[in-house]
């Protein structure tokens, strides 16, 4: 694609630059896994989509600019290189959002897609269970159908966002005499349903970013079901297409700390005398912009019709590794002084993460040998 910028996408990175630079809190938010942080961060939400520029490539009458993909981009880059503030209402926008406008009702859309975009409702993502993580096809909470709706029994673990989001959305299995891959519902459902209980999992730090959700007899109407029932897995696909490709990791993140990164380097005389090191650094800074350009030919091919599938494999691995790599090696730059670095010491205790969630990496190897390079599918 071309990269020079025409002058409408300059104009618009422009007001983005400018609205960032008088708008982002002067002094840091408290972490989003608290009760205080988590409100201050839809209230930044609410910030954002004043300006609409919660959710630009969304269409207006959702909340949005109607911004082309290549725009929503540079939006992600500058958001990233400005230091702005976490999106807690990611789950929703990033994941739920684009499985809606794919597999969605207009009511759905127009129902849930305002508030999603204004951070009013914040969502959770209920996708792992005991025994059943990346083996997401291995879940055994159910969902039966009644008149009207669904009743869902079972426990979701390691929900992102649960401990204190408004809704969720997950996989239940409507028959169980189907084979793995089928008889599955995609279903949205409220935190505050009667029959809902949410146990918050204290960190290392002793905050909950994650928690259990338990099903007691929980009635979910019709209307709250994403395509299909039965056909949740086709529908879930889309979700995890865009968890692990474009949605989730825009490239803005990983070419800041890679510019943080630089600068950091530059400042350690130690540090560029020291081949190995520099060696590092200039790969990490490559391999973002690598992935840069990945995504900018992601957009071309998804702006002439095409989609994101199996290929998305092969994004995960590598900006999960990428986010490891980097963060490895600022706090082996920075040394003994990279314990009481906040940011990048936070951000490589979360990077470690990066190859478990959303599917571990082992099963994005599986994906990409057995999808995309034809080879025979692993003993198992």
């Amino acid at each position: 694609m071309d990269l020079d910028l025409d002058d409408s996408t300059i104009a618009f990175r422009d007001s983005v630059r400018e609205f960032l630079a008088e708008n982002i809190p002067s002094e840091p938010l408290a972490s989003m896994d608290t009760a205080e942080g988590f409100e201050q961060h839809r209230q930044w939400e609410n910030t954002l989509a004043d300006a609409r520029l919660s959710v630009v490539s969304w269409p207006s009458a959702l909340g949005g600019r109607d911004a082309s993909l290549l725009e929503w981009v540079i939006f992600e880059e500058e958001y990233y290189a400005a230091g702005a503030p976490g999106r807690v209402a990611q789950n929703g926008i990033f994941l739920l959002a684009p499985t809606l406008f794919e597999y969605g009702t207009d009511e759905q859309r127009e129902r849930f897609l305002p508030r999603m975009g204004r951070g009013d409702d914040i969502w959770a993502q209920a996708w792992s269970e005991p025994e059943a993580g990346s083996d997401l096809a291995g879940i055994r909470s159910s969902a039966k159908q009644v008149e009207g709706g669904w009743v869902l029994n079972g426990q979701k673990t390691w929900s992102s966002r649960a401990s204190f989001a408004d809704w969720g959305f997950g996989l239940f299995r409507s028959d169980p005499e189907a084979q793995r891959h089928r008889g599955l519902t995609y279903v949205m459902f409220p935190l505050t349903a009667e029959g809902v209980t949410v146990r918050p999992i204290p960190q290392l730090d002793g905050e909950a970013g994650f928690a259990e959700i338990f099903f007691e007899d929980v009635f979910v109407p019709d209307a709250d079901v994403i395509g299909q029932p039965n056909d949740g897995w086709r529908v879930a696909m889309s979700t995890s297409s865009n968890e692990r490709g474009l949605s989730l990791r825009s490239p803005g993140r990983f070419t800041a700390a890679a510019d943080r990164l630089i600068e950091h380097w530059k400042k350690n005389s130690d540090a560029v005398a020291n081949s190995n090191t520099t060696d590092r650094v200039v790969d990490a800074w490559i391999g973002a912009r690598a992935y840069r350009l990945h995504t900018f030919g992601t957009v071309t091919r998804l702006q002439e019709g095409g989609a994101l599938g199996a290929e998305s494999s092969v994004n995960k691995i590598f900006w999960s590794e990428l986010d490891v790599a980097l963060h490895e090696t600022a706090l082996d730059l920075l040394g003994d002084d990279g314990e009481l670095d906040g940011s990048w010491q936070d951000g490589y205790l979360f990077s470690l993460s990066g190859p478990i969630y959303a599917g571990t990496n082992e099963i994005q190897r599986n994906i990409v040998a057995e999808r995309l390079l034809g080879l025979p599918k692993a003993d198992r």
